[in-house]
C-alpha cells in the first residue's frame, strides 16, 4: 500500500467516523435553582448554630452559586467549593467517600487527585438518575453535620428536580 493510499484510508475512515458522532444532551441545575439551595443550606445550617458557606456546583463541577453565611470562616468558602467539585465528580456523597477511604486502603489515595476534599457535606444533585450539580456545605463543628446541611436542603426542594 502506498502512502497515499494509505492518508487516503485514513482520512477516510477519520471523515466516517466524524459523521456518526453523536450529539450528548445533558442536564444541569439552572443558576436560580443554584442559588436557591445555596442561601437554603446557609440558613439550614444557620438555624441549628453553624456558620456556613455553601457552594453549588453543575454536572462539570464548576461553580454555578456561592453563598457565604455571616461569621463563616474564610476556609469555608474553598472547602464548600471542593467538597460541591468531588461530590459532583464522582457522582458520590462526600461523607461516604471519606469513609469509604478510611476503610479501604485502595481508595485513600483519592485524597492525592487534585481539587478533590473528602470531608463530609458535598452532596450530589439528581433529577432522576442523573447528576446535574452538587452541594457543598463547610463550616459546621463537623463534616457530618455539613452534611446534614445539606441533605435536609435537598429533601426540602426535591419537588425542583423531578
Amino acid at each position: 500500500m502506498t502512502r497515499h493510499t494509505l492518508a487516503a484510508l485514513v482520512s477516510t475512515l477519520a471523515f466516517t467516523g466524524a459523521a456518526h458522532a453523536a450529539v450528548l444532551n445533558e442536564s444541569n441545575i439552572s443558576t436560580a435553582d443554584a442559588q436557591k439551595l445555596a442561601t437554603s443550606a446557609v440558613a439550614a445550617c444557620q438555624a441549628k448554630g453553624y456558620n456556613v458557606s455553601a457552594s453549588v456546583v453543575d454536572r462539570a463541577g464548576l461553580l454555578k452559586a456561592f453563598v457565604r453565611g455571616d461569621n463563616a470562616g474564610p476556609h469555608t468558602i474553598e472547602a464548600s467549593r471542593a467538597k460541591a467539585f468531588t461530590s459532583a465528580s464522582a457522582k458520590a456523597p462526600t461523607l461516604a467517600m471519606m469513609e469509604n477511604a478510611q476503610k479501604n486502603p485502595g481508595a485513600a489515595n483519592l485524597t492525592d487527585i487534585p481539587g478533590f476534599l473528602l470531608l463530609g457535606g458535598g452532596v450530589p444533585i439528581k433529577a432522576g438518575a442523573n447528576v446535574i450539580g452538587a452541594i457543598g456545605v463547610a463550616g459546621a463543628p463537623g463534616g457530618n453535620l455539613d452534611a446534614q446541611c445539606a441533605d435536609a436542603v435537598l429533601e426540602e426542594n426535591a419537588a425542583l428536580f423531578k
